[in-house]
């Protein structure tokens, strides 16, 4: 029962990518799940949540640049990025849990996938 992160790759800076959520075991319209990511020698960081009910989050530092959407009939959720950065460089998850709960609550984490903004 878990997650897996799919869809990460090499772009320049301003490219896009769009990574896949999917997930095994379990059906993804009851629960809230997030996009995170953890770049080299840094924490892990919360970067898109979608409710149950549709309702997206995100901090400013993403926002107008990342989307998160799912699609429950296929047991996907997808985050879409534009206007890539070499910050946004990174091992990107995602994992369920409640949108406004800390980051230590989610669980049904997966191996991520590698972002990777250079020139």
């Amino acid at each position: 029962v878990q997650l897996q992160a799919s869809g990460g790759g090499s772009v320049r800076p301003g490219g896009s990518l769009k990574l896949s959520c999917a997930a095994s075991g379990f059906t993804l319209e009851y629960y809230d799940i997030g996009w995170f990511r953890q770049a080299p020698g840094k924490e892990r960081e919360g970067i898109s949540c979608v409710s149950r009910d549709g309702t997206t989050y995100a901090p400013q530092s993403v926002k107008g640049r990342f989307t998160i959407s799912r699609d429950d009939a296929n047991n996907i959720v997808y985050l879409q990025m534009k206007n890539l950065a070499p910050e946004d460089t990174a091992v990107y998850y995602c994992a369920r849990g409640e949108c406004h709960g800390p980051l230590s609550d989610f669980y049904s984490w997966g191996q991520g996938t590698l972002v990777t903004v250079s020139s």
